[in-house]
């Protein structure tokens, strides 16, 4: 069995938010991402892929089609597969969010 801690692994940078990969498959990935204040993953979309996002510390600005919210700490929010995605850090706070995304897209 694989165990991983996450407050061990979060990880953050000045220049660009931090993915750190947590579990992979050939179905699935599992990814920590750390935004520092300020910053965010640009607006994309995954064709078959179903994604949640999971805010385990802080307040992430989650985007999910024409819709937009703040999400703390304990909310989980879907992007649907083909629904253009993205989630930023608009606080001055660092904020932790486990990803989670099935089937797992070929570039991951």
């Amino acid at each position: 069995m694989r165990c991983v801690t996450l407050k061990a692994l979060a990880r953050f940078s000045s220049e660009k938010l931090q993915k750190v990969p947590l579990f992979e498959s050939a179905r699935f990935f599992c990814d920590l991402y750390c935004l520092a204040a300020g910053q965010a993953q640009r607006v994309h979309s995954h064709a078959d892929s179903d994604k949640v996002y999971c805010v385990l510390s802080g307040r992430a600005t989650i985007q999910v089609g024409a819709e937009e919210a703040e999400a703390g700490e304990g909310v989980a929010v879907l992007a649907p597969a083909g629904v253009p995605h993205g989630v930023a850090n608009r606080t001055d706070e660092p904020v932790t969010v486990l990803v989670f995304m099935a089937p797992k897209p070929e570039h991951a």
